[in-house]
């Protein structure tokens, strides 16, 4: 009788451990969830390791792909757990620490603040846990710190480059746009988190892509809009307000922010009777797809998000089976052995279908 209480007692707990199970976990046979493998487990095992996630916050749209690119990637080599940072970087080393405690085998960081990862790192270094961070890049002193931490995301004065060279092509084509005909695109600055990488490279690079073509360029306003749609639209707003017969172009660093530079302009009767102003972006989601089809977007330049997602898999896949992420076990190039780079692509209304 004992014998069987004991069997009955058992059966209960590892009941309780795979029921705290994240909902945004991939499920995984009960076996694995009470293994307790070590932080670096042999490929050999015949067990999938298990990778913490922790996203910056999941209503960011583009992340919200990546993370469905990342649960996908996982089905048949990992199980994953995914959590949401809430754009705290308190709550996310909260998270972390958590994932260490649970024996995770690996950890994948989209870091809410990138200049905080070595604290990460530091973590993750004495639990012997190997680190993927992805989409917001470590600063290089960080990336050094220890072999097991890798990166993987696009690099975003590419994006930039792509953005203005979106408006050179279109100024070519529609002299017109140039409303007071002084050879300059006037243009209003849309920015993302001031300090992120992503802004400050894709505000320099737009520009420089607009000059490097030999166009003149004059910036009219700008202001940060944290990536937030409708921070993007509050802001054009009143870009509108106080200067709408000066712009002739909007720059957003990302698509959430046109979208929401496109509703304010929807709102002073643009795009209808003609009246129309050439609005760019970075991702190329679904709902900027959809813009591009209605024309109120001009364009948008691809953030790969499904290889994004698929890379960090594979990669911290790998490190957790013992591995040295390469060509040969991630299927992606590691440049100096250390980052994935996944390249941007040019997306308007003609070849919007590549991005879907």
């Amino acid at each position: 009788m004992k014998k069987l209480l004991t069997i009955a007692v058992a059966g209960a707990l590892v009941a309780t451990v795979v029921g705290c199970s994240s909902a945004k976990t991939t499920p995984t046979p009960a076996p694995a969830a009470s293994t307790g493998a070590a932080a670096t487990p042999k490929a050999d095992t015949g067990k999938k390791p298990t990778i913490g996630v922790a996203i910056y916050k999941f209503d960011d749209t583009f992340m919200s792909g990546v993370r469905a690119a990342i649960a996908d990637a996982a089905k048949d080599k990992a199980t994953v757990d995914i959590v949401d940072s809430q754009n705290s970087q308190p709550t996310q080393n909260d998270k972390v620490d958590l994932f260490i405690t649970k024996k995770v085998n690996a950890l994948a960081i989209n870091a809410v603040d990138r200049t905080a990862a070595g604290v990460i790192i530091d973590k993750a270094k004495t639990a012997n846990v190997p680190v993927v961070f992805l989409n917001r890049e470590p600063l290089a002193d960080d990336m050094k710190k220890w072999d097991k931490v890798y990166y993987v995301g696009a690099k975003a004065e590419q994006s930039g480059t792509m953005e203005g060279q979106l408006l050179v092509d279109y100024f070519k084509a529609h002299p017109e746009a140039d409303k007071n005909k002084d050879g300059k695109i006037q243009y209003v600055m849309l920015k993302g988190e001031p300090g992120h990488q992503d802004a400050e490279l894709r505000t320099k690079f737009s520009i420089q892509a607009i000059t490097d073509a030999g166009m003149g360029v004059e910036k009219v306003a700008e202001d940060t809009a944290m990536w937030d749609r409708v921070k993007g639209q509050e802001k054009m707003a009143a870009f509108l307000a106080s200067s709408e017969s000066k712009i002739e172009a909007v720059i957003a660093n990302n698509d959430d922010m046109a979208l929401g530079a496109i509703e304010a302009l929807k709102a002073k009767g643009y795009f209808k009777d003609n009246k129309f102003l050439p609005v760019v972006g970075v991702d190329a989601t679904a709902p900027a797809l959809q813009a591009l089809t209605d024309g109120t977007l001009l364009g948008t330049v691809l953030n790969d998000a499904k290889n994004q997602g698929a890379a960090t898999t594979n990669v911290a896949t790998a490190l957790a089976n013992g591995q040295t992420p390469s060509k040969e076990t991630t299927g992606y190039d590691v440049t100096d052995g250390k980052y994935v780079w996944i390249s941007y692509k040019k997306i308007t209304k003609a070849n919007m279908n590549e991005a879907k």
